[in-house]
């Protein structure tokens, strides 16, 4: 065991015998250098709960433990058990969860996440990260490492190609910024796609289930005028003529596209749809 490798992913992969596996996006961090650059911007703090979705080989979750209060490690592939079990055996503040975790309830997690710090595999990432936007209110910063496209998705302006979903969704709750490039080198197997470091810092709470709703399905048909996406996906009940009022109300033209609307005036939307159709529902009664 003396020739093996001093850098612990590099060790573990061979020590345990680990071939990554690209259908699970395993793409190991070898560059521990990079640890203070994450661990900086994450502004970890001892008292901090911290959630890290993609535990791989244990190098980030060691990093973490010996920082922080408590790490909650979530891995699926079942092989990463001993390797993950080697990096937090030296630590009594860490919590392995074996399994999917876009089927977990993070929000069940005790001691409760205050931040999010991960490598994330990139199939899952922009799963990952709203979906713990939404189930932990409690939960501050989130600086993860991700494929660039999804971090320009998620950092994207109004009007640009890549605002969609995703921008609009986390940006109702959080600030969010592309903080530097990531070089494919520092992972091993080498990716053949570029990352980046993606930073979010909440400034409001996730947004209403019917608001989310709203605007997943404004985005529905992303190249028809809104009002038409939205009565298209099912999203109102109202004819389109009510949809455009609504737009033109909040200063937006009645023919806009989802893209052209900010976080701040989907909310606004949001607002006077479900306000109009509290309105007709008294109507009725």
């Amino acid at each position: 065991m003396n020739d093996l490798p001093a850098q612990p992913s590099l060790r573990r992969l061979r020590q345990f015998g680990v071939r990554p596996k690209r259908e699970l996006g395993q793409n190991f961090l070898i560059d521990s250098n990079l640890l203070d650059v994450i661990g900086k911007a994450a502004e970890l703090a001892p008292e901090d709960v911290v959630l890290e979705v993609g535990g791989g080989l244990g190098v980030l979750s060691e990093y973490l433990s010996a920082r922080t209060a408590h790490v909650h490690v979530v891995e699926l592939d079942p092989r990463l058990r001993e390797p993950l079990e080697d990096a937090l055996a030296p630590f009594s503040n860490a919590t392995l969860h074996m399994g999917d975790a876009v089927r977990m309830d993070f929000a069940e997690m005790r001691p409760r996440i205050t931040k999010v710090v991960a490598n994330l595999p990139y199939g899952v990432a922009a799963t990952v990260i709203l979906q713990s936007i939404e189930q932990l209110p409690q939960a501050s910063v989130w600086v993860a490492m991700v494929q660039r496209e999804v971090g320009e998705r998620f950092a994207a302006a109004p009007r640009t190609p890549a605002y969609g979903l995703p921008s609009v969704l986390a940006q109702l709750s959080c600030d969010v910024r592309v903080l530097r490039g990531v070089s494919r080198n520092v992972f091993q197997p080498v990716p053949n796609v570029d990352s980046v470091l993606l930073g979010l810092r909440r400034v409001a709470a996730a947004p209403a289930p019917e608001l989310r709703r709203i605007v997943q399905q404004g985005f529905a048909h992303r190249r028809k005028a809104l009002a038409g996406s939205l009565a298209l996906a099912g999203a109102s009940e109202r004819p389109k003529q009510e949809v455009r009022d609504a737009l033109e109300r909040i200063g937006l033209a009645p023919d806009a596209r989802a893209e052209q609307l900010s976080p701040a005036q989907w909310r606004e939307l949001g607002d006077a749809l479900v306000r109009d159709g509290q309105g007709t529902r008294g109507t009725h009664s």
